[in-house]
Formats: structure tokens, sequence, C-alpha cells
């Protein structure tokens, strides 16, 4: 089977997407747009894409894509622990330039501030591709913010181990494809939830009370309510909610038709396990 994830290798996307699937063809892809890409033409069976990030929020390009394409599905979610190392190539002896992804850069920011203020930062495609260009030019004094694995595949010395901000850094990663699977996994369940992309019947007073009405008196409880622009006007949104419920069958499925009843559009993403991954 073929499992598409958010590369180059080495990036936190592929630590999970290997955790995940074990045995399997694991493919890079350039960029979020292309996963889903390629699980929507039927070039891999599954993608593993970053969705949520403890410090740095939601990954929101994620979410317009569950939005746009048609039939794509969220099969599980996973949570691991990112850790961020700071590394150099073996034969530099001093930097003056620290290169990342934004987000491995936003993530360390005080301990930068405290150790390195007057270092140039530099904007990568992934933290990754970071390591990998500091590897392949000895000759600049560059840096990158990487996880151990890429250290250790582009033989990079870490200087600084374990620089994020907080120590609660977990990233959750979702596994998408073209079929509403309940995908199990060896690992610790942590909880079972229920995705929907919610778009209000129309732009009136009490439309959001309306809906979240629907779960409010069955007692079901939402654990993530988020709101994207539709990108049609200003004002117009769509919703991402999170429904932490097993899924009942009678109880679950009344309150899909109620929302459709009250003019409602609902796109079911899935029920699914969240698990934790090691670090």
């Amino acid at each position: 089977m073929k499992i598409a994830f958010l590369g180059p290798q080495a990036s936190f996307t592929q630590l999970a997407c290997s955790q995940i699937f074990p045995d399997h063809e694991i493919i890079p892809q350039s960029s979020i747009l292309d996963c889903f890409n390629a699980v929507f033409d039927g070039e891999v069976e599954k993608a593993v894409v970053p969705l949520e990030n403890s410090i740095e929020g939601t990954v929101s390009m994620t979410l317009d894509y569950l939005y746009d394409f048609d039939g794509i599905h969220i099969e599980t979610e996973v949570v691991m622990p990112i850790a961020h190392h700071l590394m150099i190539h073996p034969d530099a002896e001093n930097f003056d330039t620290i290169i990342s992804h934004p987000q491995a850069l936003a993530q360390t920011f005080h301990f930068r501030q405290d150790h390195f203020k007057n270092a140039e930062t530099r904007d990568f495609s992934s933290t990754a591709a970071a390591a990998k260009l500091v590897s392949e030019n000895p000759q600049e004094k560059w840096a990158a913010i990487a996880n151990s694995y890429a250290a250790k595949l582009y033989s990079l010395k870490i200087i600084h181990p374990d620089i994020q901000d907080f120590e609660q850094n977990h990233t959750k990663f979702i596994v998408i494809s073209k079929k509403s699977n309940l995908l199990q996994l060896e690992f610790q369940k942590t909880s079972e939830k229920t995705s929907l992309l919610i778009t209000l019947p129309e732009d009136h007073a009490g439309g959001l009370h309306q809906v979240l009405s629907v779960f409010a008196w069955r007692k079901m409880n939402l654990s993530k309510i988020e709101s994207r622009t539709l990108k049609t006007g200003l004002g117009n949104y769509f919703f991402f909610i999170n429904i932490a419920n097993e899924w009942h069958p009678i109880l679950s499925e009344n309150a899909l038709e109620e929302l459709l009843a009250i003019g409602a559009s609902v796109k079911f993403l899935g029920h699914y396990n969240e698990y934790l991954l090691e670090s």
C-alpha cells in the first residue's frame, strides 16, 4: 500500500507516518495540497498531513483542503511530541544564520532571543529541508532547527537539544483517504471523536446558536469549533467541529439529520480514534 506524507525525508510528518505505517511504502510530497491530490487522484491510498500544533494552532491549509476536496475522509488522528534541536555542519565552527520552517522558528523564539538574538533567521519549506541545506553547504555559516532524525540522516552536529519554548509541544496528524474507515492502531488510544464541516444555513442573528443547539440538547460535547473563511466574501465562514463522543447510531445520525433540516450544509469527515505516538 502506498502512503503519501508531507515531506521531505526526516520531516516530523515522516516520523509520524513511519510509526503509523511501518510496513508500507511511504512517498514524500512537497506540499499539503500535493498530499490531498495524491489521494484524490488515486496515486496513493492514504496520506498523513499535520492538522494542529499545541503552540502554533491549527494548520489552516489542511482545514481548507478538507473543505475543498469532496470524498476525502479522516481515518485516524495521532498526537506526537515535538522536539526541536539546533544543529550545524560538523566542520563548522560558528554560524550567523538559523534556517528552519516558520513554525519551528516560532516554537523556539524565546530560546533564540535568549541565546542567539543577533542571528539572522530564514524561513524554509520544512525543518528537514533546512537540515539538508546546511549539510550541503559546509562553507556557509548556517545552523538548522530540525529533529534528531534529520541530524542523523544529514550527518549534522546537534549543539543545543530540546530548544522548544514549551515542554508540552505536540502536533496532531491525520490520516486521510477516500474511504470512511475506522483505522485501528497499536498505540495508546486517547480519545474518540467525530469531525464535521458545517456551513450555516444563512447569515442571520442566532444562526450559529441554532446549529450548536442541535448538539447541546443532546448533551453531545464539542471539543473543538473553529471558523475558516469560505473565500467568497467578507463574513462568510465554514466551521470545523469535533464531537468528543462515541458514535451513537441513533443520537448522532439524528443530529446530522436535524442540521440538514434547518438548512445547514454538513460534510461528514469521519468518526475515528486519536492515538499517542512516540517522539
